[in-house]
């Protein structure tokens, strides 16, 4: 009688050890998202649980890889923390016939990501795309479509993950998810340019450059009245408008319950918008400032459903 009780609580201690290790998990992959990728923590906030739960796994895997390639400026410095996670997402698929199927890492964002590929069915190669697009840390574009394509790497990846973690696999809405990923990507590349002064060189298309005669060191200094950086950074916006106009066409056709997850066309619409007032000087305060209203327009397209 003794031996059944003694079973009995110490089974019960592994659950509540349990249910606490996943409340910490969850706890690390939503600071970490809302450290370190604010405007799409809040996007994601207004997901329904338990999809939430989940596009927070993936959103932080996002993170934790984009945060690698950042901190490696040159070389092949940062191959072996990207072979990591590149281990990590083979780890996270292999199945008992594979052996050792249970060794995935005790790291609290892996565990959240390997409940997240075990329930929803996630498929690998988003998230091996996500690993290899930041392989190359210096980002050299000769084309625009080379920057397009990283962007589809980079950032719809994501977007596909969260469709099928809201049990969604349609072309439509794919379509509309790769014009929205390329649209931010591109978006996230302007944001990004202000932050680079200590660097040489801006991952600007050359094509773009030399179109307009304007060097990297130009783009670099970013003097307002410099027309040709403002031509230069009208062109890549006007490129991110046309991907995101695209995308906002294509909604109209996409399921109404995974509508939410294209939010972050609100918080690109309002970017391009300040960029344009500003003549799209990059470094114009009003363009660098924090949207301090995007909460609540974030919540009242929702209720809307204008994306």
């Amino acid at each position: 009688m003794w031996c059944c009780r003694a079973v009995r609580y110490a089974s019960s201690g592994t659950v509540h050890r349990t249910a606490s290790s996943d409340a910490s998990a969850q706890n690390v992959c939503l600071s970490l998202v809302r450290s370190h990728d604010k405007e799409n923590f809040l996007c994601t906030l207004l997901l329904k649980n338990p999809e939430r739960r989940s596009a927070l796994a993936v959103r932080a895997f996002n993170v934790e890889v984009a945060k690698v390639s950042e901190k490696v400026s040159a070389g092949n410095v940062g191959v072996m923390p990207l072979k990591f996670w590149e281990n990590t997402v083979t780890t996270l698929y292999r199945g008992p016939a594979d052996g050792d199927a249970g060794a995935v890492p005790d790291h609290p964002v892996i565990r959240e990501l390997h409940r997240a590929v075990r329930e929803h069915k996630l498929s690998k190669r988003y998230l091996q795309r996500l690993v290899t697009a930041r392989a190359n840390s210096n980002l050299h574009f000769v084309t625009v479509k080379q920057l397009e394509d990283y962007a589809e790497q980079a950032v719809a990846s994501v977007l596909y993950l969260l469709l099928e973690v809201h049990g969604t696999r349609n072309v439509h809405c794919d379509h509309a998810a790769s014009h929205l990923g390329k649209a931010q990507g591109i978006v996230n590349l302007l944001r990004s340019i202000p932050y680079q002064t200590r660097r040489s060189a801006v991952p600007i298309p050359q094509e773009l450059l030399m179109a307009h005669g304007v060097n990297q060191e130009r783009m670099v200094r970013n003097r307002p009245d410099d027309k040709g950086v403002e031509e230069v950074t009208f062109a890549l916006a006007s490129v991110a408008f046309r991907h995101l106009e695209t995308a906002r066409g294509l909604i109209r056709t996409v399921p109404r319950p995974v509508r939410p997850i294209f939010l972050p066309c609100v918080s690109i619409e309002r970017y391009l918008h300040r960029l344009r007032l500003a003549r799209f000087h990059l470094t114009d305060a009003s363009v660098m400032r924090t949207d301090s209203l995007l909460p609540l327009v974030l919540y009242w397209r929702k209720l809307r459903g204008n994306y």
